[in-house]
């Protein structure tokens, strides 16, 4: 109660145009509420940090008409910041409460394989009733998330997702640190009703070792975003010269109509507060399926991280917007110059992005900034801060090369589309297999009509070149990249994480409808699932 009132507070207080110090009081105070107290021991001269992670069904308010059944980790949405310092030792003790299996993927972080959180791969998933421990040593520092990778377009759909922080020396300097998490979700004003069944693309029976991947099938009359079955078939019947991608997407587009940062939307997004020369880090978090075009407006700011990775040299932006697909992370820097209270904006074109604008509060606010949006073009990643030297570049010698051509093809209802990767999908697809120390150079290729942010679990990669263009600014090392229809890329990455990997779309409607792939290193000795555990790893 405590918690939703101070909320409430906060948002109203900067209704108020120059609402000064208590608005502020109120911002700042709503900050640091989600970050989990570990239990602190030390073993073996290293630091550990235990949490405890619970996942629970909790009703979760998203706006003050807008209440869903949530799926959470310790009852919130994000679930809780687990926040540790470099060289900490970090175990996580997973308790499920739910009716279903779950598990958690540390995404973007090079854990051991059997920590990686792959139901079927690298683990049984997580029973009801059941009690995982992960553990793994925070070896880079940066901002990662962590979610469930059973069944995950569902479960992660329903909020089973939050941030994992690791902190170095630079973190300390900071005086303002905000990590915000971008997401979409179906509702209908007063339901609890966020989520959707996407099994119900109906992307056929595969089970593999036990990796049951089910008959996905649509509920039978449940309403979305109040668009039932028999709206969404003259959906198709109107649309049915667009390519499936074309079709699949747009019809993804009009169920979600609530966007939120950190779980909230609208009025309900607590402020962010700051004062007039706070050197400020903000942490966006992309956990939902769309891309969010994210504009700071009036502030000039700086990238210095992507997906965790530090970027050389990085200069400063004005009025231009960073583009943000799912999966991905960026950590934007800046030093407060303005003595006015300003947003954070989403430039997406849809009604539901006007949601999704976040507060900033400085102290002793005089008004409010009234300006514009400058300029709609993203920043240029490919050509962003100073050249540095890569671990890689296309001159380098390689032991493999590999393509992967994003496509897609119908789906079986006529309603929905399968996605592949060289013409085939999960289970069809032939595994990249590596030995450990070998360099490998991976063409990405874009030949279907939908984005694909493309997710390596396990290594971090460099992106070389893009549409025949070499890479002209800071190296740049990612775990997604987010591949355009048209578009290509190459990128490389050091096979040094033995072990059975996912390398898959990050829109998670795409990797259950077949997007996915593996990296497999040879003599590996593979999980062994329980076939009766129900393992679903897309």
């Amino acid at each position: 109660m405590k918690k939703k009132m101070l909320i409430a507070v906060a948002g109203a207080a900067v209704a108020f145009a120059g609402a000064g110090i208590w608005a502020w009081m109120a911002a700042d105070q709503s900050a640091a509420d989600r970050i989990a107290k570990p239990v602190v021991t030390t073993e073996k001269g290293k630091t550990v940090k235990t949490f405890a992670l619970v996942a629970e069904e909790t009703e979760w308010e998203l706006a003050a008409d807008k209440k869903i059944d949530a799926w959470t980790y310790n009852g919130t949405v994000p679930g809780s910041q687990l926040r540790v310092q470099q060289g900490d030792i970090v175990r996580v003790e997973l308790q499920n409460r739910l009716k279903e299996p779950v598990s958690i993927h540390w995404h973007g972080y090079p854990v051991p394989n059997n920590m990686d959180g792959i139901p079927g791969m690298t683990q049984n998933a997580v029973r009801p009733g059941e009690t995982f421990t992960y553990q793994f040593e925070a070896t880079i520092p940066g901002t990662y998330w962590y979610h469930s990778h059973q069944d995950s377009a569902n479960q992660v759909d329903k909020g089973l997702y939050g941030t994992l922080i690791v902190e170095d020396s630079a973190t300390q300097k900071l005086n303002r640190d905000y990590t915000l998490v971008l997401d979409e979700w179906m509702t209908q004003a007063g339901d609890a009703s966020g989520g959707m069944n996407h099994g119900g693309m109906d992307h056929g029976q595969m089970n593999m070792g036990g990796m049951d991947h089910g008959t996905m099938a649509m509920g039978t009359t449940k309403t979305m975003a109040g668009m039932d079955h028999s709206q969404m078939q003259m959906n198709h019947q109107a649309t049915g010269a667009l390519p499936p991608g074309v079709m699949h997407d747009r019809m993804m587009q009009t169920m979600y109509n609530t966007f939120t940062v950190n779980g909230k939307s609208g009025d309900a997004i607590p402020p962010l507060a700051v004062e007039k020369g706070d050197h400020v880090r903000l942490r966006f978090v992309n956990a939902g399926f769309q891309s969010h075009l994210i504009s700071l407006q009036a502030q000039p700011y700086r990238i210095v991280g992507m997906d965790g990775q530090p970027v050389n040299s990085p200069q400063t932006i004005t009025g231009q917007p960073l583009r943000i697909a799912p999966g991905e992370r960026y950590d934007v820097e800046f030093t407060v110059d303005v003595r006015q209270n300003w947003q954070i904006a989403s430039l997406d074109p849809s009604a539901a992005a006007r949601q999704m604008s976040i507060p900033v509060v400085v102290k002793g606010a005089t008004g409010k900034v009234e300006q514009g949006v400058t300029q709609t073009q993203p920043v240029d990643l490919s050509v962003y801060g100073a050249e540095g030297t890569g671990k890689f570049s296309l001159q380098t010698n390689y032991d493999l090369t590999y393509q992967l051509d994003l496509g897609e093809k119908p789906g079986k209802t006529g309603m929905d589309a399968v996605f592949t990767i060289n013409g085939k999908s999960y289970g069809e697809v032939p595994p990249l297999v590596v030995n450990k120390g070998d360099k490998v150079l991976v063409t990405m290729r874009n030949v279907g009509s939908s984005d694909h942010p493309m997710h390596l679990h396990g290594h971090f990669f460099q992106v070389l070149r893009k549409d025949g263009q070499s890479t002209a600014g800071a190296p740049v090392m990612k775990d997604t990249l987010n591949v355009k229809p048209g578009e290509t890329y190459v990128v490389a990455f050091e096979a040094d994480n033995p072990g059975d990997w996912m390398f898959h779309c990050h829109d998670l409607h795409h990797a259950a409808a077949g997007m996915v792939s593996e990296v497999k290193y040879a003599g590996y000795k593979s999980f062994v699932p329980d076939p009766s555990v129900g393992n679903k790893p897309e």
